[in-house]
């Protein structure tokens, strides 16, 4: 058995194998579309984010700032009681809508809503007390200080409060 290929005739050429042109850059194909969606939803999803986390940092720096400068431009002790009691009142508005017109046992359950000792709920209490009877006793410094830890706490677990009280 021996075979052999036919071979060529002079005047038959024979050419090489042609390759099928390459595919255009434009437009891309389904994929890349697709990437480029989800990149540019988590660019938008990443600016909403940002924003809201720079507004929640910026509202927290005003109103810490806003217990610093009490301190110092309040000279009475009622005075800066009525004062610091407003502020707490602002802040406590995020946990419960009518903070502002709640009284004893009513106002101490709004501020036990955010995760402080209860050594700082009985500093914060005594705001009322002064506010009202001016003879009465008054740790400045240590109501100054459970506020800034109240206010702090409070800033920082915020969104996790308002969160749960939309599912209940």
């Amino acid at each position: 058995m021996n075979a052999q290929f036919p071979q060529p005739q002079g005047d038959l050429a024979l050419r090489d194998v042609h390759v099928p042109p390459s595919p255009p850059w434009w437009p891309p194909a389904p994929g890349w579309w697709m990437l480029l969606s989800v990149v540019c939803l988590a660019l938008v999803v990443f600016f909403l984010l940002h924003r809201r986390w720079r507004l929640a940092r910026v509202r927290r720096q005003r109103i810490l700032a806003e217990l610093q400068t009490l301190a110092s431009r309040h000279d009475d002790d009622v005075a800066y009681a009525s004062s610091l009691h407003q502020l707490l009142r602002r802040a406590a508005r995020s946990y419960a809508l009518d903070a502002h017109q709640r009284q004893g046992d009513g106002w101490r359950e709004v501020l036990a809503r955010v995760p402080v000792d209860t050594a700082t709920l009985d500093k914060l209490m005594t705001l009322d007390a002064r506010m009202y009877q001016p003879r009465a006793n008054f740790d400045r410094a240590g109501v100054h200080a459970a506020a800034y830890r109240w206010l702090e706490t409070a800033l920082r677990h915020e969104k996790a409060v308002a969160r749960s009280a939309e599912h209940a």
